[in-house]
């Protein structure tokens, strides 16, 4: 017999840090808890915020972005981003993405494909609560 689907309501979606003093919250949509060996994440930059530098040995990372504008670095690459825009980021490269806007926040759907322990590091974080311009932003990108 197939597995049933996995259904995840907004009212249930949590976010976190990643590491306590974080300026990015992500909230894990889809992944391996529901049966999945790809990660879907809701990224939240603050104003000026960003990612420490990080790499996925196993995994390519792709950022869909919904809103706001950012600069992305890969190794000896960077390229800005905006409202709009898809990257990619390939396995093994160092990277990390930086808010460039100090007044208004970033926003990314992320999906991490393989999830190689990225959703389990997501939700081990300290919690981040989405507040009603997060959860606007994320419905808005859900019934486009």
């Amino acid at each position: 017999m197939a597995a049933p689907p996995v259904l995840s309501r907004l009212a249930d979606v949590k976010a976190h840090h990643i590491t306590a003093g974080d300026t990015v919250k992500l909230a894990v949509l889809a992944g391996p808890a529901g049966g999945s060996a790809t990660t879907v994440v809701f990224e939240v930059w603050d104003p000026a915020g960003a990612q420490p530098p990080n790499s996925h040995a196993n995994s390519s990372e792709t950022f869909v972005v919904l809103a706001g504008r950012g600069r992305a670095f890969s190794d000896e690459h960077e390229v800005d981003l905006t409202a709009g825009d898809t990257l990619t980021l390939m396995p093994g490269s160092t990277h990390r993405i930086v808010n460039t806007s100090v007044t208004e926040r970033l926003y990314a759907i992320t999906i991490m494909q393989n999830d190689d322990g990225f959703a389990e590091i997501i939700n081990n974080g300290p919690a981040a609560p989405l507040d009603d311009a997060d959860l606007a932003i994320l419905a808005r990108a859900a019934f486009a």
